[in-house]
């Protein structure tokens, strides 16, 4: 018999715990999100955190202590080559990346690409560098209003992103000019892991904003993942969040699209009033895409105990035979130079309300264990390919 009838999984995402063994290669030596977090303010609230044991994977100055620590918790390290958001996910639900996702960060897109994209939408292209999404709308959005050009961009991620305004540009448009851009890059040389349309609002410098609107066109997993085994066995696989862009729907039974990573903890919190059987799974991007990158190191604190306060009602709300996930995809080290991801193990906090007993488990060599307890869970076999081992014995 399965052990959860419900399971949620939640990314906070690129919430590492320190570096990993081979930081060093990425250039990443000496990084540490929570830790550098913890560092940077004198007063840290997190008390549902800490009460789910996140004080024993990693030392915390001032975030306090907690009377009981409820439930289990591991550190874990990622087996692949990379550190952006899909190799992460991926890993999660069980595949093992060795080959990364090609970035264009140094550079800009290869001018084959631009003149391609640009002839097949039959728009003139501005941009063509790595920028913060709110930085290239104050430099260029103007001149896209008054032009009709497209500014296109990239980031430390492996990602083509497409600007357009909402009422000059329009949505569709918009969409469709993506749709392009995903096609071409599809080529080997060119393969990025994403294309996203990001929308906007607003007619001058200043008042330009980003909408909820924003579409990935992700690439599909290269393999069957834990979802998949889920949903062949008949049970809900869930998505809050751009969890179904991650996995370009793949082994998604419904979607729920979030405005924040607030939104999506209340999203979460609205699916423990249902009844049904399986997984929920919720990624928390604003951590990652308005503190990590931006290098906001107090915004990345209060957008944390922002979280915590939901977790709490979260954990007011849970089941005897719910199992509660949290976790991380890689990490983004809001004082650490530049704006990259930065190479972190990441924590798994695990807690039901049925659990008798905790502790520490030991270090996990890969972050596919959460999709390989959820399978385990729901006793699915993990497709042909994947990696990870059950930690459901563990649970007690």
């Amino acid at each position: 018999m399965m052990k959860y009838k419900r399971i949620f999984t939640i990314v906070i995402d690129s919430f590492g715990i320190g570096a990993m063994p081979n930081a060093a290669e990425y250039d990443d030596e000496g990084c540490d999100t929570c830790g550098h977090i913890d560092q940077a303010v004198s007063e840290f609230r997190i008390p549902n955190l800490v009460k789910l044991g996140l004080g024993r994977l990693h030392p915390l100055t001032h975030a306090g202590n907690a009377e009981e620590i409820l439930g289990y918790q591991a550190r874990l390290l990622e087996a692949s080559v990379g550190k952006d958001t899909m190799t992460g996910h991926w890993e999660l639900m069980g595949l093992h990346i060795t080959k990364p996702f090609k970035t264009f960060t140094e550079t800009g897109f290869p001018k084959e690409l631009m003149d391609e994209l640009s002839r097949r939408t039959g728009r003139t292209i501005i941009g063509n560098k790595s920028a913060s999404g709110t930085e290239i709308l104050e430099e260029l959005a103007e001149e896209e209003i008054a032009t009709g050009h497209m500014i296109v961009y990239t980031s430390a991620d492996s990602v083509l992103q497409i600007c357009g305004n909402e009422e000059t540009f329009g949505l569709e448009e918009l969409y469709r000019c993506c749709e392009i851009a995903r096609e071409i890059t599809m080529k080997d040389e060119w393969k990025v892991g994403r294309v996203i349309a990001r929308p906007y609002v607003g007619k001058k410098r200043g008042e330009f904003r980003r909408t909820s609107n924003r579409h990935d066109y992700a690439l599909k997993p290269d393999g069957k993942t834990a979802l998949d085994a889920l949903k062949a066995g008949g049970y809900e696989v869930v998505s809050v969040g751009k969890i179904k862009d991650i996995f370009d729907g793949e082994g998604i039974t419904r979607a729920y699209k979030s405005k924040s990573s607030v939104h999506g903890m209340e999203q979460t919190i609205e699916r423990q009033e249902e009844d049904f059987c399986g997984l929920v799974f919720t990624n928390l991007v604003d951590f990652d895409a308005l503190w990590g990158h931006r290098r906001d190191t107090l915004g990345y604190a209060r957008e944390l105990e922002k979280f915590d306060e939901k977790l709490g009602v979260f954990l007011s709300n849970m089941r005897e035979d719910d199992l509660l996930m949290v976790t991380a995809d890689h990490g983004n080290d809001p004082t650490f130079k530049g704006t990259d991801h930065t190479k972190e193990m990441v924590p798994l906090l695990m807690y039901s309300p049925s659990m008798k007993e905790g502790r520490v488990l030991k270090d996990q060599d890969t972050f596919a264990v959460v999709g390989a307890t959820i399978a385990d869970n729901f006793q699915v076999e993990m497709p042909q390919g994947t990696i990870g081992s059950s930690l459901l014995d563990e649970l007690k």
